[in-house]
């Protein structure tokens, strides 16, 4: 029998009230809280928790309290990586993020999502598409990243943006629902 938590990482419909999925949210949870509680002097304490709670980081990963997450054990992270005060990565899915991955304030990431028809949606069930980024990307303050979303090498995502297509390689986006607005040299 496939669990709930096997659903969720395939992106299938899942219960997210399942018991191992809500106390591994509450082990997120514990994990977030004493990181955010940290002191700015305690680098080597939130750097031992930032790696505790991903699932995989390259060398020093740099987070700024506070941060949430769902899980945490979804996040992959690479050498360089680096997230401003305030962000949110909702990891039902994989979120793999390339060395030198740098996010504003406020950025959002998402994996997770609801059906749309009405019916199914009330009764509960959620899903997930995983979300991937590139190396040397930059996600400006307060940007969301939905589910699904690639963003590749070198892409620069504006202040405020709210990508819901992949991004290529190379390139800036921003507005509602981003867009290309400049190429970059690769």
């Amino acid at each position: 029998m496939v669990s709930e938590k096997e659903k969720m990482l395939a992106g299938e419909l899942y219960d997210p009230a399942d018991p191992e999925l809500a106390d591994e949210r509450r082990r997120a949870r514990e994990l977030t809280r004493r990181f955010n509680a940290t002191d700015e002097t305690e680098t080597e304490t939130r750097e031992s928790l930032v790696q505790e709670l991903f699932g995989s980081t390259g060398e020093q990963p740099h987070v700024e309290p506070p941060f949430r997450c769902d899980y945490g054990y979804n996040i992959h992270v690479g050498n360089g990586f680096y997230a401003n005060f305030d962000c949110v990565i909702l990891d039902v899915c994989p979120v793999e993020m390339g060395r030198n991955c740098w996010l504003g304030p406020s950025v959002h990431v998402y994996t997770a999502t609801h059906p749309l028809d009405a019916e199914t949606r009330v009764q509960g069930p959620e899903y997930g598409k995983p979300v991937a980024m590139g190396d040397d990307v930059w996600v400006g303050g307060r940007a969301v990243i939905t589910p699904g979303v690639t963003v590749g090498d070198g892409a620069v995502v504006a202040a405020g943006a709210v990508v819901t297509d992949d991004v290529p390689e190379n390139t800036v986006v921003g507005g509602n629902p981003a867009t290309v607005v400049e190429e970059l040299d690769g």
